[in-house]
């Protein structure tokens, strides 16, 4: 049984709580006990008795997040670096000795 095919039967907290956290791939215990309470068939559990989801479960909570705009996927085009910091503008003084500047300051 998909996560697809019990969406409907789900009450709008638990919609609420999967569209906020569409990276879930194990679904905590207590959300996972709702779900599986709503539900009409067999969802994979794990032993700790949370919800493993699928691949097609993970891209379905991803759409439905994405066309209810609480995600936003970037397009192809737009690149984002999060491991880099700006680098410092090194300009040189009166001296002829380099200087570090911010690189707020150097514009």
């Amino acid at each position: 049984m998909s996560l697809k095919d019990e969406w409907d039967r789900l009450d709008s907290e638990t919609r609420t709580w999967l569209l906020e956290n569409p990276g879930c791939l194990i679904v905590p215990r207590a959300m996972s006990a709702k779900i599986s309470k709503d539900a009409h068939g067999e969802l994979a559990c794990d032993p700790h008795g949370q919800i493993v989801l699928s691949r097609a479960d993970h891209d379905f909570i991803r759409e439905k997040a994405e066309a209810a705009g609480t995600i936003r996927v970037p397009a192809a085009t737009e690149y984002q670096f999060f491991d880099t910091a700006p680098l410092p503008v090194t300009k040189k003084t009166s001296s002829g000795r380099h200087t570090a500047a911010s690189p707020d300051q150097a514009l």
